[in-house]
């Protein structure tokens, strides 16, 4: 059964901590994470506050099964109010702190205030200290991790660190966890900097114990080989990681290129994840009680050291295709680099892309962009670049440090017009025409652009026998889609009935890789299997459905506060584009489609069609009255 939550409480200002303890009853409905840190963040913080002011919080949140050995519960939230886009935003990670902040005992650690000089958070089970981090100050991360190592005395320890991005308060700043495992999007690693907290420490700890360890075993954990087995996309990822997308996007022809441009660029498969795998992996890391192991570790002599890690998906375009690069050796320096200095690889590379097609197109010239050519396809530049960036070098580092959609309101329209964001946030590298349900998640995801905000669409085209199909219609009754480009109220249906899903594994701190209602290992019966077995937790999928709402109306009604509305929740326009694929099919989404979906979205959410808001009624049902009492709206 969910207990009581402990909860951290530290003052940078003050220098003091305090330990809170929220009740069990509402943390049944805020069970962690995400939902968790909302919560928290809606309690205490005034959502006008300015997001790199020492009164903007800084939120980490695990979930009553984090710790538990099965693969995919060990991640963690980061809660804060975005600078990237200026809303409520959040960013997980994965790895081992998560495990470690739960085995000591918290459930959550809120940080307010900016202390007068570099500190660091240290965690041994109920013991909290705020120490000296000044020798760190300026260090990448990996040096960082070390002297961190050297202060301690011992090595026993997980973090969460920023580097040199994150001090300087680069607006997409990420926190990293064992140099290659970041908390990338929203810029939560600059507010970390803007509190002067160069890392939260913790304590290794054993695991915790499951409640029903005879039937975890009997029905999730005994049989984990043969379900990876029998899942062949799974499977793949154990082999090729998130990278093996760039294959059957590139295959399909939908891989972004040339700033969304076109879905194909010519020799995609130099920097695909079987490339990869064939070539520069050096080996397969996992996270912790994960059988998955996902997590590729590359290395290129004289470019990326396996210290870093590897490329994911999203890097392998966003410095790839995005920028029309075929040298993966280059990507793998790109990623390293942004690892080294602690930032979204996303939002770095979209936003060099978006850059070269500024160039490219006479809008940018050398005089802006200090001297440098910026051209698709030449990726000579992604050392200098990323550099200036970090430290946002007066030029085109603090240019390109803002993000592009940012960037692009200094430069005029034209530079508008090519941004591919929502909300300010770059997309990830899934194209809407391949998967349409995404062109409503990304326009009205709270944050914006989040490829891991919903389950994809393409799962409508699984045959009936398929976990494809099988799965997400446990959550409600869909119609079958046999071609892309398809943009109906079906998936509209589809984008926010899997999107609560998600919004509900991110509370609970689950990985999308291994938990979901379509292509992952475990699926909806089985995490209530784990509710049960694990915590003992008897919940209904509906409660579960619910608590994911619940945390989408918080972050809406937060938004909404600031100003925000339907007239935000809208698509770049290279949305639009008609993509060919195949032998010279064309998929495309109109605005007029776009539009008509959005307004059944929003119908199917509860929120008014003209505003976007929630409806009163909705607010009502899941209990968020108290969210209007503090905004009082």
């Amino acid at each position: 059964m969910i207990k009581d939550a402990k909860i951290l409480y530290v003052d940078l200002n003050e220098k003091k901590t305090e330990v809170k303890t929220l009740d069990a009853e509402t943390y049944r409905k805020y069970p962690g994470g995400s939902a968790l840190g909302m919560y928290l963040m809606l309690q205490e913080m005034d959502p006008e506050v300015d997001p790199l002011s020492p009164e903007n919080l800084l939120i980490f949140s695990v979930s009553p099964l984090t710790g538990i050995p099965i693969s995919g519960q060990s991640r963690m939230c980061v809660t804060t109010k975005s600078p990237l886009t200026g809303m409520a935003g959040d960013s997980q990670v994965g790895g081992f702190i998560p495990a470690a902040v739960k085995g000591n005992g918290w459930d959550s650690i809120v940080i307010k205030g900016k202390a007068d000089k570099p500190v660091y958070l240290y965690l041994e089970k109920d013991k909290a200290e705020i120490r000296d981090a000044s020798k760190m100050w300026g260090m990448i991360t990996g040096e960082a991790e070390a002297a961190l190592a050297e202060d301690l005395g011992h090595d026993k320890f997980e973090s969460s660190i920023i580097g040199p991005a994150g001090e300087n308060m680069v607006s997409y700043a990420s926190i990293m966890h064992r140099r290659s495992r970041a908390n990338g999007r929203n810029g939560v690693g600059a507010v970390m900097g803007s509190k002067n907290l160069k890392a939260l420490v913790v304590k290794k700890a054993p695991p915790i114990l499951p409640e029903d360890p005879d039937n975890m075993k009997k029905y999730l954990t005994l049989n984990v080989k043969e379900k990876m087995a029998a899942n062949e996309v799974v499977t793949d990822v154990s082999i090729n990681g998130s990278a093996g997308s760039t294959d059957a996007h590139g295959a399909e022809g939908f891989l972004p290129s040339y700033n969304w441009e076109k879905g194909i660029m010519d020799d995609w498969i130099k920097t695909a994840g079987t490339t990869i795998t064939n070539t520069i992996l050096k080996k397969r890391e996992t996270c912790f009680g994960c059988a998955i192991r996902c997590k590729g570790v590359v290395e290129v002599p004289d470019k990326a050291d396996p210290e870093y890690g590897g490329p994911e998906y999203e890097t392998c375009a966003t410095f790839g295709s995005y920028c029309g690069n075929t040298d993966l050796g280059e990507i793998c320096h790109a990623n390293q680099l942004c690892n080294m200095f602690g930032m979204d690889t996303i939002t770095c590379g979209a936003t060099i892309a978006w850059a070269i097609d500024c160039f490219e197109k006479g809008i940018l010239t050398e005089k802006e962009t200090d001297g440098l050519e910026l051209r698709f396809g030449n990726e000579q530049h992604f050392d200098t670049l990323i550099k200036k960036i970090a430290y946002k070098e007066k030029g085109i580092g603090e240019l390109l440090a803002k993000g592009s959609a940012a960037a692009a309101k200094e430069l005029g329209k034209e530079a508008e017009d090519l941004v591919v964001a929502c909300k300010g946030q770059e997309w990830p590298a899934h194209m809407v025409q391949f998967k349409p349900n995404l062109a409503l998640n990304y326009a009205a995801n709270p944050y914006g652009a989040d490829h891991q905000c919903a389950e994809h669409d393409t799962a409508l085209m699984a045959p009936d026998d398929d976990q494809n199909w099988i799965w997400p219609n446990m959550l409600d009754h869909f119609e079958k889609s046999d071609d892309y480009g398809i943009l109906d109220d079906n998936k509209a249906r589809f984008a926010y009935v899997t999107q609560k899903f998600y919004a509900m594994m991110d509370s609970l701190c689950l990985c999308q890789f291994a938990w979901g209602p379509a292509w992952q290992l475990y699926g909806p019966q089985d995490l209530l299997d784990f509710c049960k077995y694990g915590i003992g937790w008897d919940v209904s999928l509906e409660e579960l459905q619910e608590i994911g709402e619940r945390r989408i109306n918080m972050m809406r009604l937060f938004n909404q506060k600031l100003g925000f509305s339907r007239k935000d929740d809208v698509l770049p326009k290279k949305a639009f584009l008609p993509i060919e694929h195949g032998e010279g099919e064309i998929a495309q989404i109109t605005p007029e489609q776009f539009e008509e979906t959005l307004t059944t979205y929003y119908k199917l959410a509860g929120w008014d069609t003209e505003t976007g808001n929630p409806k009163q009624e909705t607010i009502d049902r899941l209990g968020l009255g108290w969210v209007q009492e503090k905004l009082c709206m």
